[in-house]
């Protein structure tokens, strides 16, 4: 028998705000392929909360929940794909970010997505980050425009550069930026 919730009162049984970014998916047949572009959006926006085993409606949500054997299949393959190189470029989950929750009786699988850090974007699916690349936006999954690629991998040299720079001069490196950016004000 489905049970059908309130789209309130069943975040609230899994401690998520109303605001939290977060998918569901049904993922009755396997690992939705789907969960892939999820993944790769939530890491390179603000992060966010994947539920398997619930159907989302516009203002209610069906749980069906996972039996055990789904459980350990679905991990299994997800951690598997994670880590492959080949299929998604960076792995930024550690054990406890995936869980298994109960709902009235029922299992779910949550994943619990952070923000990469800076140095970790652009995470993408597959070899090619320009084909796949995705971001978060309102409720949906998009894959990103070329210059948006760049732009992240844009970031991500700045990044590294301030510690080639701070690893080079020392503390100086700071002052001395700092310096030069009060002395422009003049």
């Amino acid at each position: 028998m489905e049970v059908i919730h309130l789209k309130k009162e069943f975040l609230n049984t899994l401690n998520l705000d109303e605001d939290h970014e977060r998918e569901c998916k049904l993922a009755e047949g396997g690992l939705p392929e789907s969960i892939w572009e999820t993944y790769s959006s939530f890491a390179n926006t603000d992060g966010g909360t994947i539920l398997l085993g619930v159907r989302e409606h516009r203002d209610s949500f069906t749980v069906n929940g996972l039996t055990d054997r789904q459980i350990v299949k679905y991990q299994k393959n997800f951690w598997s794909v994670l880590n492959d190189r080949n299929k998604i470029s960076k792995n930024i989950l550690l054990n406890h970010h995936v869980k298994i929750v109960e709902c009235d009786g029922k299992k779910l699988m949550e994943i619990d997505v952070p923000a990469a850090d800076r140095h970790d974007k652009p995470v993408y699916i597959g070899t090619d980050p320009m084909r796949g690349t995705y971001r978060r936006d309102y409720e949906g999954d998009f894959l990103c425009t070329e210059a948006a690629v760049r732009a992240m991998f844009a970031d991500r040299e700045r990044y590294f550069r301030r510690f080639r720079d701070f690893g080079r001069y020392g503390i100086g490196c700071i002052k001395y930026g700092y310096n030069q950016r009060i002395s422009s004000y003049f």
